[in-house]
């Protein structure tokens, strides 16, 4: 990019000029962004860009936002504003951290294995949740087995998702060929429940709480939770950028302190933590608080706790062909932050 040559502008006012119009063109990575210099001579980060999807798995999400725990506890850092990006899975949401338009992400992660796969560059730098998904069965089929699926159609967030990976690997367990003996079709969580009670299709794999709006609607029944099918997998990770680990570490730590103090206060506020999510998400509160009642989920921040199960959602994928080259646990994971997190 050429610099402007203006013979009257001071050395610092020719700076400033220079870094509006870069910004302004879109013209310098995120890292860059990151490193522009504060007034005080600080790595100014004023607007912090979170994506999450309308899951109970991401709930200490949406209360620490809506109560403003993550701008208080930012201020401190300079960070000013706060922006959260919805999306309905897990793909569009790596994309968006891929092309630099969030920098933190609550995103399932066998996602985030497919796009580091594909050269993002972020890690795991703490878990979210355990479980947590059912396949639901339309109202008039018959469940007791898993070859009970032969020849019906089931809608599951689209390949690379936590869903459409253990749904296919827990029916080949089976010697069901998911490409064969029954019909996957990848959809949404508000497309594959509105599909379901419409009799679209016949069963669905989703996660909480849509399992429940389904069966709340009496289209349908829980047949089997993920924690049945892989007992203990991961499902929801928080993931960082590398710029952020590297330029802004004390952010995530106060993410993690604040994800771990917004857990702790809606097991003891569940109601009030469900009014959160209706306002974030537009889901009936009952809905909420009951699919908190009976999913398999657990919260859970440590992320050594899911390290072998990301790894194995790696593996899996990698055998399914949605992985080219395989990716190893240092490529996924991010541990320092943890271990170094404010108490």
């Amino acid at each position: 990019m050429k610099r402007n040559r203006l013979s009257f502008l001071s050395a610092g006012l020719l700076l400033l000029l220079s870094i509006a119009i870069i910004l302004s063109c879109g013209c310098i990575s995120q890292e860059e962004k990151d490193n522009i210099p504060a007034s005080d001579g600080s790595s100014a980060m004023e607007t912090l860009n979170i994506g999450y999807q309308p899951s109970t798995h991401m709930l200490a999400f949406m209360t620490a936002y809506s109560k403003g725990m993550y701008l208080e506890e930012l201020l401190p850092y300079g960070v000013k504003t706060i922006k959260e990006f919805q999306f309905g899975t897990g793909a569009p949401e790596m994309q968006a951290m891929l092309s630099g338009d969030i920098d933190l992400a609550y995103v399932g992660a066998a996602p985030f294995v497919t796009a580091v796969a594909n050269g993002l560059q972020g890690k795991i730098v703490a878990a979210v949740q355990t479980q947590g998904s059912d396949l639901v069965v339309r109202n008039g089929i018959q469940y007791n087995t898993p070859d009970d699926l032969r020849g019906l159609t089931i809608a599951t967030f689209p390949p690379g998702t936590i869903q459409d990976t253990i749904l296919r690997d827990w029916l080949t367990d089976y010697n069901i060929d998911p490409d064969k003996d029954l019909t996957i079709k990848g959809m949404g969580p508000g497309d594959a429940t509105t599909a379901i009670i419409a009799g679209q299709v016949d069963a669905v794999f989703l996660p909480a709480p849509s399992p429940t709006i389904i069966k709340n609607a009496g289209a349908g029944y829980i047949a089997i939770q993920s924690g049945e099918m892989y007992p203990d997998h991961a499902c929801c990770v928080l993931v960082a950028s590398d710029s952020m680990i590297k330029n802004h570490p004390d952010i995530i730590r106060t993410i993690i302190a604040v994800d771990e103090a917004a857990l702790d206060y809606n097991a003891k506020n569940i109601d009030e933590a469900a009014g959160y999510m209706n306002a974030m998400t537009g889901m009936d509160v009952k809905d909420i608080t009951d699919s908190l009642a009976e999913w398999d989920g657990h919260f859970v921040l440590d992320p050594y706790l899911i390290r072998d199960s990301v790894s194995g959602f790696a593996e899996t994928q990698h055998e399914l062909g949605y992985l080219v080259n395989p990716v190893s646990e240092s490529d996924l994971f991010d541990f320092s932050l943890w271990d170094t997190r404010m108490e």
